[in-house]
């Protein structure tokens, strides 16, 4: 549906109201992102969505890289800051998502936007604390744990998660363990020590891990994914082994399945910042 021209009122309006107009919209839907991912997808299914109150979205080069601009108006953080990204590619991938909005502003829609915001607001000022974040994950990841039976889901997490080890043995000159049960399997220091360092230090990609690591439950999956041995397909589908094994078993959920398709969403999007900065 093509954007509605503004009405004469919002003609009327000038600089700060307007501003304020874009900033209540931005903030209704990125300043209360709900951290869990569950949480999420169930305020998604029910949004309050606002409609569409700009034509143009352009990528406008400045000292904060390339920024977003609605109607030739900055678009804004909640933290008041711009809206912006290291590269062209990403801003305009960005700016695809406030394009592709129809006669409302569906915030569902737009999983870029909101990483971004979480990057630019979160991310750039606590790295360090972000970086720790995704080492918790190394000294239990998930492909770390195996099932003891069924036998047929023994045999998926042995062909998902055997060749992922096999790679960060051989990447990071360690041997992590892996092991059956749910009993805390110690790693050695040294093989921590070297994934550890091969986190991405720059905000942007390191965002953009930390979504992976979270949505997947597995540091080395998102660390094999931002190294190229694993496409995002691959890496969704080793961090649902369990899930899809069990819905093959006792049939599929169509509530869960809404979440898990927001949460890919979410996966996607962080691919894609990953995708787009190695370009």
């Amino acid at each position: 549906m093509t954007p509605r021209k503004p009405i004469n009122r919002m003609a009327r309006r000038q600089g700060g109201m307007a501003r304020n107009t874009m900033r209540e919209i931005v903030e209704d839907f990125l300043e209360k992102e709900p951290l869990d991912p569950n949480e999420a997808a169930r305020q998604a299914m029910r949004p309050r969505l606002r409609r569409r109150f700009y034509e143009q979205v352009t990528v406008v080069e400045g000292e904060g890289g390339f920024a977003l601009a609605l109607d030739g108006r900055p678009v804004k953080t909640p933290a008041r800051r711009p809206l912006a990204a290291p590269t062209r590619s990403l801003a305009e991938a960005l700016a695809e998502e406030w394009r592709a909005q129809r006669e409302h502003i569906d915030p569902a829609t737009m999983p870029l936007t909101r990483l971004a915001n979480s990057i630019i607001d979160g991310v750039a000022d606590t790295p360090d604390a972000v970086a720790a974040e995704v080492e918790k994950y190394l000294a239990s990841d998930l492909i770390f744990y195996r099932a003891e039976t069924p036998q047929g889901l023994v045999s998926r997490q042995e062909a998902a998660w055997d060749p992922l080890i096999a790679w960060a043995n051989d990447t990071f000159g360690e041997q992590f363990r892996s092991g059956a049960g749910v009993v805390h399997l110690p790693q050695p220091d040294a093989a921590l020590a070297a994934a550890r360092a091969a986190i991405p230090r720059d905000v942007w990609r390191l965002g953009a891990t930390h979504s992976i690591t979270t949505l997947t439950g597995s540091a080395l999956i998102a660390l094999a994914l931002l190294a190229g041995r694993l496409s995002v397909t691959e890496a969704w589908i080793a961090a649902h082994v369990d899930e899809d094994w069990n819905m093959a078993q006792w049939g599929r959920d169509e509530i869960a399945l809404e979440r898990r398709a927001y949460r890919e969403a979410e996966m996607q999007a962080a691919a894609k910042v990953v995708e787009l900065l190695r370009a």
